[in-house]
């Protein structure tokens, strides 16, 4: 019997511990419920965040039912108190090991809920990359995550979602070619030959080998007509110095790929540049620019994350080529958006391929161009000897080029599906599985990229051209590249109804819905063969629809751009060999055309008045202005201001020589930032913060040198107390609202301290612009005073100026 007692205290024992195993087991399942509730709620909201998530959530439904038969198990073995003690401690086993599978999954499940293991481990299909990166940030404000982690969530998940997709409308390439090493980088290279016309400097979307697109086709062919050409790579070089390698792409020395220097060698798909990499950019590009021995530049950018750079580059205009509707990804980052929506607005000429980009664009900014897409003719039309063969010998119906989320699936699965005695023949990088979407259509032929240079061995094959794509957004802004290219080939051509399809009038066949779409191929099917002059009417619009005509046009937008008119106002006396020497420089170096120069003349007593008299004839921009007598530099000046009709007014001493791009220079920080109201440049000689440190001796080599401090300062500017009026530009605004230059001052002295509180008065700044160089003799029509009548003018003037102002801040040079 006390065996029997002790068996039962055992089993009783066992029994309590069962419960407790039990009761903590419920426990586990009601926290794990909990769990799954808000993983389920997550699922609803995302719409099925993954694959992956979806079996895992079976796992873990299977193990839910494999604990309740196991607690059933257990509530039957603690109710029978005549289960045998090792089947008890069997059971405890058991429950001991669901409980650490359970634990297992339970941790699997939390990883799945963190979204960068699930990124890692399986991406999305791009449908659901787009719809999670619209509702990311409502999302994240949801997740019980401290803020720490919820922004390195956010980090994973924007380089995840954000890859680089391919652009629609533009060339396959094959996928070996993507995955090569580059070709062997040339460096040493001597500088290409000079050249009067503006450099291009094309900061590419892409590398160059990549793929065959707009932006190298027109770099080839601004190359061939003379353009010395830079194409960007955005393939960068990690390192912590900046620096280029460059590679020559043709043997005329016109056009070359450029790779920069940059520590982490960002993508630019993701994110804006940061500051670091500005600045590194900034030193590799001003490099270059030395290297080339570039003057002024056409700098054309593709991609909105080289706005930051290109806004600096010094004697530069800014054309943005907007080739895509970028937002109709879905993919893109909304900083990068953001900084679209700057670089449309402060671009010089902003560039549409299409109508429906021309007037998103008009909303940004009043300079827009349409230049189209284009075919590389002589290419196309040619037939190969050899050509693709379908071993059944069917007809083609083909279709290459990115088969990405704006390629209609539906529609051609209808299409192989009609027309299943024929082939369908797809060529192109398969983003969004349509090889397995398309299975069941065993007369489809997916090819995969090919090489550029293999694309005419395809199409000349097809009977049949087609463009199935989606409509929606993206594609509503796209004029398609393939559809020239076609052309150019004679095809025939069948595609969905686009806006830009209009532009092909009759040549192609535009469809409205499937039932069209399918008897518009039928039609031409039963059409074939076609007559020559079929043929030869396609092939005859596209010759007149290359990439040496779309050049053109850009060059010649670029050419025709209006420019905001600019007065300089030069006050003389005398001097007249300094003031040829500056009149000299401002014909020569302003590379602005729209100059209007005033000569101001206070009276000279040398030549100077016949040589202005001259210098002005036939010339309506050149204006001079002969005082009866010496009315002072603020009253000689007003007199100049009081002329001048531009845009924006600049005063320059005629003891100063300007440098290569000077005027835009100054324009730029004025247009960047409205809070200016008056900006001056650096120099060599004067009395103030503007001065920097040079080395040339003679004014030969001052543009040499000038050209390498502002080339490493591109885009920098500073706050300045006072400006020195050698050289001012400020918008017409400032004048309108503060008038001329105080004339109390008479012959001169503090009328430039004077304009600047004025300025600031008014709550604008004064700013020196560290990216622009004047060369100033400084004084040359104060030293005829001599020195003690300039004491005594000075001491009067500043008596003048600390009645108005208080006391006089002498100015200071900047720390060195």
């Amino acid at each position: 019997m006390e065996q029997l007692n002790r068996l039962a205290d055992c089993i009783d024992q066992l029994r309590r511990s069962t419960e407790t195993r039990s009761v903590e087991a419920v426990q586990l399942v009601k926290e794990i419920e909990n769990r799954d509730q808000l993983i389920a709620q997550l699922r609803r909201d995302l719409k099925e965040v993954t694959a992956r998530a979806a079996s895992q959530e079976r796992e873990t439904g299977r193990l839910r039912v494999q604990l309740r038969e196991q607690q059933q198990q257990l509530a039957a073995a603690t109710t029978s108190l005549q289960a045998k003690t090792d089947e008890a401690a069997a059971l405890a086993d058991q429950a001991t090991d669901l409980q650490d599978r359970l634990a297992g999954k339970h941790a699997e499940l939390l990883k799945l809920s963190d979204w960068s293991h699930a990124i890692e481990r399986a991406p999305l299909r791009y449908s659901i990359r787009k719809f999670l990166y619209g509702w990311s940030r409502r999302v994240f404000a949801l997740l019980p995550l401290d803020a720490q982690r919820k922004s390195r969530l956010a980090s994973q998940l924007r380089r995840w979602l954000k890859r680089r997709k391919p652009v629609p409308g533009q060339s396959a390439a094959s996928p070996e070619q993507a995955s090569q090493p580059l070709p062997a980088l040339l460096v040493n290279l001597p500088p290409p030959p000079l050249t009067t016309q503006p450099c291009v400097v094309m900061f590419g979307v892409i590398d160059w080998h990549f793929r065959i697109q707009r932006p190298q086709n027109l770099a080839k062919e601004l190359a061939k007509a003379g353009q010395t050409t830079f194409y960007i790579s955005n393939n960068f070089i990690d390192d912590q110095a900046p620096g280029f390698e460059v590679e020559a792409l043709d043997a005329s020395r016109r056009l070359f790929q450029i790779r920069l220097k940059v520590c982490g060698a960002p993508a630019i798909y993701h994110a804006p540049p940061s500051a670091a990499a500005i600045g590194q950019l900034c030193q590799s590009i001003a490099m270059l620019l030395r290297w080339a021995k570039v003057g002024a530049v056409d700098c054309i950018v593709q991609h909105a994350y080289w706005f930051p750079l290109a806004r600096r580059i010094p004697n530069s205009t800014l054309i943005y080529d907007c080739m895509d509707h970028h937002e109709g990804f879905g993919n893109v980052a909304q900083e990068l958006l953001d900084l679209e929506i700057a670089l449309m607005r402060r671009a010089d000429l902003l560039v549409a391929t299409s109508d429906w980009i021309e007037q998103h664009a008009r909303r940004e900014n009043a300079n827009v161009a349409v230049i189209r897409n284009a075919s590389e003719y002589s290419f196309f039309s040619q037939r190969p000897e050899q050509i693709y063969q379908d071993a059944k010998g069917r007809k083609i119906i083909g279709y290459y080029g990115a088969i990405a989320e704006w390629f209609d699936l539906d529609l051609i699965q209808h299409v192989a599906q009609t027309f299943s005695q024929h082939l369908i023949l797809l060529i192109g990088n398969d983003t969004t599985q349509a090889k397995k979407a398309l299975k069941a259509c065993p007369n489809v032929v997916f090819e995969g990229e090919v090489p550029y240079a293999s694309l005419p061995y395809y199409l000349h094959a097809m009977d049949v051209c087609l463009l199935p794509f989606k409509v929606i957004p993206l594609t509503l802004a796209t004029n398609p590249v393939k559809v020239y290219e076609y052309l150019s080939a004679g095809k025939p051509v069948v595609s969905v109804k686009l806006p830009e399809l209009s532009k092909f009038g009759d040549r192609v066949r535009a469809a409205e819905n499937p039932t069209d779409f399918v008897a518009a191929i039928r039609e031409v099917l039963q059409a074939l063969p076609e007559a020559q002059s079929t043929l030869q009417a396609r092939r005859s619009f596209a010759q007149q629809q290359t990439w040496r005509h779309r050049a053109a046009s850009l060059r010649q937008a670029i050419d025709t751009l209006p420019q905001p008119k600019v007065s300089v106002v030069v006050l003389t006396y005398n001097n007249l060999a300094l003031t040829q020497a500056c009149l000299d420089s401002l014909v020569t170096h302003s590379h602005y055309p729209n100059l209007e120069i005033i000569v101001v003349d206070n009276h000279s007593s040398d030549e100077t008045p016949a040589f202005l008299t001259d210098w002005a004839k036939g010339h309506p921009d050149r204006i001079v202005i002969l005082n009866p007598d010496n009315k002072g530099f603020a009253a000689g000046n007003n007199v100049g201001l009081a002329a001048a009709s531009g845009d924006y007014l600049v005063i320059l001493n005629n003891d100063t020589v300007v440098t290569a791009g000077w005027v835009k220079g100054l324009l730029r920080h004025l247009r960047d930032n409205q809070n200016i109201g008056i900006i001056g440049p650096i120099t060599n000689n004067i009395g103030n913060e503007a001065k920097v440190s040079t080395r040339y001796k003679l004014i030969e080599d001052m543009h040499v040198e000038s050209a390498e401090l502002t080339y490493g300062r591109m885009g920098e500017s500073f706050e300045i107390n006072t400006l020195a009026f050698f050289c001012v530009m400020f918008p017409r605004t400032t004048y309108a609202r503060i008038g001329g230059l105080c004339e109390e001052y008479g012959l001169g002295f503090f009328e430039d301290d004077d304009y600047c509180r004025r300025v600031q008065q008014l709550g604008l700044r004064a700013f020196c612009a560290e990216d622009v160089f004047v060369h100033h003799h400084l004084s040359a029509s104060f030293n005829q005073l001599g020195a003690q009548k300039k004491r005594v003018l000075f001491e009067k003037n500043k008596a003048l100026y600390e009645s108005k102002w208080g006391p006089w801040v002498p100015h200071v040079y900047r720390d060195v």
